[in-house]
């Protein structure tokens, strides 16, 4: 008996090691490795309402940054589709939609990319510069030169 109460409790200890770890792995994994950089998930707020609208997923792939909605805030309506969208994206879900594109890393900026704003289904050029230690992301949505245009400020979430 104590044999098995023995061996109980050394798989227990090893359970309990083993889910550490991996909690650690995890929380490590989901923070962000580099304050400076967009990669990760943001808090899209509304620079009219200051509300938030969405959360926003940033990735990097061959040196160029992308974002997709991952969530809606309330929307108006249950999966909402991009009605206004053209082209592939004409009617598709709002939700899992790229809404950043070919984003390239420009000293503090990540510029030469373009912003797709779901509810118009225009398309502008964009720029984005983390600021504010990390916690915050300048999202600049334009029409020719950057003068033209609206700046909106997402928050970090992880």
């Amino acid at each position: 008996m104590k044999k098995v109460q023995g061996t109980l409790a050394n798989a227990l200890a090893v359970a309990c090691a083993l889910s550490f770890f991996a909690t650690s792995v995890a929380t490590a994994a989901d923070a962000p490795k580099d304050p400076k950089s967009p990669v990760g998930v943001w808090k899209t707020i509304d620079d009219k309402t200051g509300k938030a609208r969405s959360l926003v997923t940033i990735w990097e792939h061959k040196g160029k940054i992308y974002g997709k909605v991952s969530k809606l805030f309330d929307p108006e309506e249950p999966n909402p589709k991009c009605d206004k969208c053209e082209g592939a994206l004409k009617n598709k879900p709002v939700v899992g939609m790229t809404i950043l594109r070919g984003l390239e890393k420009d000293d503090d900026e990540w510029t030469g990319g373009t912003i797709l704003d779901p509810e118009s289904g225009s398309v502008y050029k964009c720029y984005v510069e983390v600021v504010n230690g990390g916690k915050k992301l300048k999202v600049r949505g334009y029409i020719g030169i950057s003068l033209v245009g609206r700046t909106q400020h997402w928050v970090r979430v992880k």
